[in-house]
């Protein structure tokens, strides 16, 4: 048999619309901005900025300090842990920072600067006078345990970040069972460096100037005004503070049990 002729079919045209976008993208053509599509392969073109914070893999402490303040928020804190998340205001703080850092005691260097002098006085056969005891800040926590029971202390400064908190966590009820006077400061660095040393627990003023006495009576009158005498601050307990996603749940659930006690 003869092979059968096959007809050709034709393509069917293109929509109406289709051809007149193609004809108007021809003819709307703007040789001023021309498009200049990016590439963002490997050495191609900048990528855009994103915000990339949770990919970060950040330092060990970071994460812990992170963990332990979430922590503090949602577990119960008791009051005897509580109390060190209160401290000074910052008028009260600077005022004592300005107090404490007239008392700084002597750097090794001062230390043995005077020692040379006081050497070098005593070859050149010269008396040596006896100077007094100079009135300089306390600190190390057995020290200062030991000026609180003897009640030599006026005032006790406490910082709030110590780590372990058992360090310190008695040490409020101590001072007011002694009538000593205290008050809780931000930062363990910043008691350091009245002291020079790197971190400090706690320090304690034995004695001042007489120019100085109304400022120690000031800040010792705050100091027990928000502090010895504040008797709620001592008795609430702390963290309990959920998140948004909880309370959120949380509310839908109270108020699904609240319509199902108007059904009944």
């Amino acid at each position: 048999m003869a092979p059968q002729k096959t007809a050709k079919r034709k393509v069917a045209a293109l929509p109406y619309n289709v051809r007149n976008t193609k004809a108007g993208k021809d003819k709307t053509t703007e040789p001023l901005f021309e498009r200049r599509p990016r590439s963002f392969g490997i050495g191609q073109d900048i990528q855009p900025r994103a915000d990339l914070t949770r990919f970060v893999k950040w330092p060990k402490y970071v994460l812990l300090q992170r963990q332990r303040k979430i922590l503090r928020m949602r577990l119960k804190v008791p009051p005897a842990i509580n109390q060190f998340t209160q401290t000074a205001d910052r008028n009260t703080a600077v005022q004592l920072f300005k107090l404490l850092s007239k008392y700084r005691p002597e750097t090794k260097q001062e230390k043995k600067t005077r020692l040379t002098a006081q050497a070098e006085k005593v070859a050149a056969g010269q008396k040596q006078q006896e100077s007094e005891k100079p009135s300089v800040v306390k600190y190390g926590i057995n020290h200062i345990t030991s000026l609180v029971e003897s009640k030599k202390a006026q005032l006790v400064v406490i910082a709030n970040d110590v780590d372990p908190i058992e360090i310190v966590i008695w040490l409020p009820a101590l001072c007011r069972k002694m009538g000593v006077p205290y008050c809780i400061v931000k930062g363990k660095a910043r008691l350091g460096t009245v002291v020079h040393q790197k971190t400090a627990t706690a320090l304690a003023l034995v004695d001042v100037k007489p120019e100085d006495k109304q400022a120690l009576a000031s800040l010792v009158s705050a100091a027990n005004a928000n502090f010895a005498d504040k008797e709620d601050a001592r008795r609430t307990w702390g963290g309990g503070i959920m998140g948004s996603k909880s309370v959120a749940k949380t509310t839908k659930r109270e108020a699904a049990e609240a319509r199902q006690v108007k059904l009944k």
